[in-house]
């Protein structure tokens, strides 16, 4: 038999959940690069964020030159709408991939052409997306190129004009969602407040939120923080922690701005 190379296969056939397998954690001893440097004066903003006290339940996608270039045309002002959409399509397609990583699987064994037996593995039945609407649906594709038949909820949460608190108008999800693994879209992690409003709707539905993995591209510290004291059982994959957050996503993304 061949073995499935660059992958340790741990069974979940003794019924224990698949642990979450390697991605970077943000820890009290993680800096996090917060942009490029530069010859310019310096800014507050400008200097590496240190995630003190977040926590294992916030990971990082691997930094390397071709996210750092993803970010920074997100974030540069002068980028067209065309670019845009090109790159946050990019990147989100890598935190949709990294995502899925994060599901557990099987160890299974298959037959290829020439009659060898492979030693591979398959993810399991019952996961879903649910993007909080707008914003998140910007990240619904990316999820359908990986999985083509995943069924995707929605949530729309809006700040109430008179408390300015986060509103549920609306949420629809599969009728068995609670028995699902959840793949939560929400790109930008600003406050926090909208992703917390749509997880306490979840739980509502009786999903736990061990089960949830929050799919973001960008966040800050506050806002990484926030969801996790609430949630401590919630998984947070972003790509970057820093205080400034490209909050302008939404409106470039749909060309709104």
């Amino acid at each position: 038999r061949m073995p499935c190379h660059n992958q340790q296969v741990n069974s979940i056939n003794n019924g224990q959940e698949h642990p979450m397998k390697q991605v970077r954690f943000a820890s009290s001893s993680t800096t996090v690069p917060a942009v490029l440097s530069s010859s310019g004066p310096s800014d507050p903003t400008d200097h590496p964020v240190h995630q003190d006290h977040i926590g294992p339940q916030l990971k990082l996608l691997p930094l390397n030159d071709q996210i750092r270039e993803l970010q920074t045309i997100i974030r540069d002002k002068t980028t067209s709408r065309g670019d845009f959409v090109f790159c946050a399509d990019r990147l989100i397609r890598l935190v949709v991939e990294e995502g899925l990583n994060q599901l557990p699987y099987s160890e299974c064994t298959v037959t290829t052409p020439t009659g060898h037996k492979y030693d591979g593995v398959k993810f399991e039945r019952g996961n879903c997306g649910v993007s909080i609407m707008r914003s998140g649906e910007a990240m619904e594709q990316g999820l359908r190129d990986c999985c083509r038949s995943i069924r995707i909820g929605k949530i729309l949460i809006q700040s109430d004009e008179e408390t300015q608190k986060a509103k549920v108008y609306y949420a629809k999800f599969p009728p068995d969602v609670y028995r699902r693994k959840v793949l939560l879209m929400y790109p930008i992690l600003s406050t926090g407040n909208t992703v917390i409003e749509a997880v306490r709707v979840l739980i509502e539905h009786r999903v736990q939120p061990k089960h949830i993995i929050l799919l973001s591209l960008f966040s800050t510290p506050h806002g990484a923080k926030s969801i996790i004291q609430e949630f401590p059982d919630i998984t947070i994959l972003t790509t970057e922690v820093h205080p400034v957050a490209p909050t302008h996503f939404g409106q470039r993304y749909f060309g709104t701005d």
